[in-house]
C-alpha cells in the first residue's frame, strides 16, 4: 500500500516552518520518513503516522485516540507507535504528535556512522 501523500505534504508544510532543523526525508518503512537533525523522527506508512517519542511516555500515549503499539518480530517497540487516520483528523492532534515526536528527537542519539 502506498503511503499516504497528503500526510506527507502536511507533515513537510508543518516541519519547515520550524526554523534550525535540517529536514531530510527518506524512503522506508513502506512509506517517508522525516529525518530532523539526522535522526529518524516521524514517518508516513501506509495512512497511519509512524511516531518516534520518548519511551517514558508509552503507557500515557497508549491511551491516546488512534494510537496502535509498533510490533516487529513479535515485540512491541517501546517508544515507537502508530497513529491511525482517526488519531490525527484535528490539527489539535495532529500537532500534538508532531510536537511529541520533535520534543524527542532533541535528545534522541543520532545512529553511529559507517566507517
Amino acid at each position: 500500500m502506498p503511503y499516504d501523500i497528503k500526510l506527507a505534504a502536511k507533515i513537510r508544510e508543518y516541519l519547515n516552518e520550524i526554523p534550525k532543523i535540517k529536514i531530510e526525508e527518506k524512503k522506508m518503512f513502506r512509506g517517508i520518513t522525516f529525518m530532523v537533525n539526522n535522526k529518524m523522527c516521524i514517518c508516513v506508512s501506509g495512512e497511519n503516522l509512524m511516531c518516534r517519542f520518548n519511551p517514558i511516555l508509552q503507557y500515557e500515549l497508549s491511551t491516546k485516540l488512534g494510537f496502535q503499539p509498533m510490533i516487529m518480530k513479535g515485540k512491541k517497540l517501546k517508544g515507537y507507535c502508530y497513529v491511525t487516520p482517526d488519531g490525527i483528523k484535528t490539527k489539535k492532534n495532529f500537532e500534538f504528535w508532531i510536537s511529541t515526536c520533535l520534543d524527542f528527537n532533541k535528545q534522541a542519539k543520532a545512529p553511529k556512522k559507517d566507517k
